[in-house]
């Protein structure tokens, strides 16, 4: 089943690159929309099992869910770690990877 989630973070193609490249291993649908804010993803998710690791690598990458209730040090922590996996995304991106 096709579910969307608000995410926070998410600023350029970069780091839906970086997002769709992290999911696309572990779900067949993955898209993020970036004409709306906040940003939109969407996936194919089966099972809670398989949510809950959806949450957990958008989190690793620094993308947390909007709904997510954080601390002001975690949201600094996410927010540094999406700017890294921004320029990731957006270096693979111009490489066409």
């Amino acid at each position: 089943m096709k579910k969307s989630y608000e995410v926070l973070n998410i600023r350029c193609e970069g780091c839906a690159n970086s997002i769709k490249k992290a999911l696309s291993p572990h779900f067949d649908f993955v898209e993020v929309d970036l004409t709306k804010e906040p940003r939109i993803v969407t996936v194919d998710i089966q099972s809670d099992e398989k949510e809950e690791r959806f949450k957990e690598i958008l989190r690793s990458l620094g993308y947390p869910l909007y709904e997510d209730k954080l601390s002001s040090t975690q949201k600094m922590g996410l927010k540094t770690k999406s700017f890294i996996s921004c320029a990731v995304g957006k270096f693979t991106l111009d490489k066409g990877e």
